[in-house]
C-alpha cells in the first residue's frame, strides 16, 4: 500500500481535535517547509517517542502506540460520554460515526510504520529497555491487537473507556484530593498489596468484599467503618480492594481529615466519572469534641441537602468505635438527662451513620505467628516451627504486643540480618 505522508489532512478531526494540539501530531498535520526544518522537528519528534516509550515501557511501532496512549489519556467526547452515560452502555450513534471518521483520519498512522511520517526506521520496532505494561495499557494493547479498520478501532477503544476510563482515572487506582488544584491527583507508587497477603481476619474480610462486590457491581451497598485494635490491617484491606477490584472500576480516593470540608467538591468531581466506582478513604480517623470536621463528614454520609453520588461509598479506618472521643463527664448521671443525652446522641450519630461497621480484634498467638511465616515465605524464608516461636514471640513482648504491624516490622528485623 503506498502512501504520501502529504495527503494526511488532520486539520478534517472533528471528535479529536485536540490531538493537534500535540507536538509529534502537530508536526505531522503541517510539516516543514524546507528539508533542514523537517528534520530538526523530526528529531524533536523522535525524541519525545522514544522518551515515552522508555518511561512508559512502550514497545513496537512508536507512532501508533503513540497516538494510542494519546486517545486513551487526552480527552475526547466520545470517553467522556461513555462516563456521562455509563448506564446506557454505549455512546450515541451519531457520536459513534463522528468518532470512526476521526479514527478513519487517523488510519495511516496507526496502520503505517512510523518511518512514514518520520523518516527514521528505529522507530518502526522499537524495543524499551524495560517493558514495563500496566494493566489498562496490556489491555489497550489485547483490545487493538486485531483491529485494521476505523470501526475496529473504535470499537477497541469505546470498550477500553467503559472498562478503565481515560486520562488519569485509567492510569491510577488510587489517588489524593488535590485541594489547591481542586482535582484528582494520581498516586504514582501505590501499595500492590493484595488481600491473600493479608492472614487472618476471614471472616472480616468476607464482609469487606462482599460489601465492596456489590457496590463495584452496582447494586446497593453500605458505607464501612472498620475498627479495633492498631496494626490489625484495616488499612490494608481498604487499599488492596483497589487492587482486586480496578479492572471492574474501582478506584480509591484518600481524603485527610482536614480535607473534609471539601468533601461536597469531591463528590461532585467523582459524580462526573459515572462509569467508575469510588472509595472515599478516610484513614485513622478520629475527632475531638472540639473538632468540627465531623459535620462535614456527617453531611456528606447522610443528611445534606444534596445526594451522595451512587457511584460513591465512604470507607473509613478507626480505633474508637465511636470515632468521636467520649469523657466520663458525658455519662455522668448527675448530669442532666437531657443535656447527657444530647452528647450521647451527638457523639454515636457519626458512626451510626457508616451502615457496616466490621470489627478487627488483636491476633492470637498462632495468627501472629502464622502472619510472620507467610511473610517470610513469601521472601523464600521458613523457619521450623520452634524457632519460629522463640523468635517470634521475643520480638513480641521486646515491642507493643501482638498485631500485623508488629509481625511486619518482625520480618523487617529479620530479613536485615540475613545475608
Amino acid at each position: 500500500m503506498s502512501f504520501d505522508a502529504h495527503d494526511l489532512d488532520l486539520n478534517e478531526l472533528i471528535i479529536c481535535r485536540n490531538l493537534l494540539n500535540d507536538e509529534v501530531i502537530s508536526h505531522i498535520a503541517q510539516p516543514a517547509d524546507t528539508p533542514e526544518e523537517f528534520r530538526r522537528e523530526a528529531a524533536s519528534c523522535t525524541a519525545r517517542l522514544i522518551q515515552l516509550a522508555e518511561t512508559q515501557g512502550m514497545g513496537g511501532s512508536l507512532l501508533r502506540t503513540y497516538l494510542l496512549y494519546l486517545l486513551v489519556h487526552e480527552k475526547n467526547l466520545a470517553a467522556q460520554a461513555v462516563e456521562e452515560f455509563a448506564k446506557e452502555g454505549q455512546i450515541g450513534g451519531s457520536l459513534l460515526k463522528a468518532f470512526i471518521h476521526d479514527l478513519e483520519i487517523l488510519l495511516p498512522l496507526l496502520e503505517l510504520p512510523a518511518s512514514t511520517f518520520l523518516a527514521l526506521p528505529l522507530l518502526d520496532e522499537y524495543t524499551p529497555t524495560r517493558a514495563v505494561a500496566s494493566e489498562a495499557s496490556a489491555a489497550l494493547q489485547e483490545l487493538t491487537k486485531d483491529a485494521h479498520e476505523a470501526k475496529d478501532y473504535a470499537i477497541a477503544l469505546l470498550t477500553y473507556y467503559r472498562c478503565y476510563g481515560y486520562g488519569e482515572i485509567a492510569t491510577y487506582r488510587a489517588f489524593r484530593w488535590d485541594k489547591k488544584e481542586h482535582r484528582l491527583a494520581g498516586i504514582r507508587h501505590f501499595e500492590a498489596q493484595r488481600l491473600s497477603d493479608l492472614i487472618g481476619y476471614a471472616h472480616q474480610k468476607e464482609l469487606l468484599t462482599g460489601n465492596t462486590e456489590a457496590f463495584v457491581a452496582g447494586r446497593p451497598a453500605n458505607n464501612c467503618l472498620l475498627v479495633g485494635a492498631r496494626g490489625t490491617g484495616k488499612s490494608s484491606a481498604v487499599k488492596a480492594l483497589a487492587n482486586e477490584y480496578y479492572s471492574q472500576g474501582l478506584r480509591l480516593v484518600q481524603l485527610t481529615k482536614s480535607q473534609l470540608p471539601s468533601l461536597p467538591e469531591l463528590m461532585e468531581t467523582l459524580r462526573g466519572f459515572a462509569s467508575k466506582r469510588f472509595i472515599i478513604f478516610l484513614d485513622d480517623l478520629s475527632f475531638e469534641e472540639s473538632d468540627t470536621e465531623y459535620k462535614s463528614l456527617k453531611s456528606a454520609i447522610e443528611g445534606g441537602v444534596e445526594a451522595r453520588p451512587e457511584n460513591v461509598l465512604i470507607y473509613a479506618t478507626s480505633n474508637r468505635r465511636h470515632l468521636i472521643r467520649e469523657s466520663w463527664r458525658d455519662r455522668l448521671s448527675e448530669q442532666d438527662e437531657l443535656y447527657k443525652n444530647d452528647s450521647m446522641n451527638e457523639t454515636i450519630s457519626l458512626s451510626d451513620r457508616f451502615g457496616l461497621i466490621i470489627q478487627y480484634y488483636a491476633p492470637n498467638q498462632e495468627e501472629y505467628l502464622a502472619i510472620i511465616a507467610h511473610m517470610l515465605k513469601k521472601q523464600g524464608i521458613e523457619l521450623t516451627g520452634e524457632d519460629l516461636r522463640i523468635e517470634g514471640l521475643r520480638w513480641e513482648m521486646a515491642h507493643s504486643g501482638r498485631s500485623g504491624r508488629t509481625a511486619e516490622q518482625f520480618v523487617r528485623h529479620y530479613l536485615g540480618r540475613v545475608d
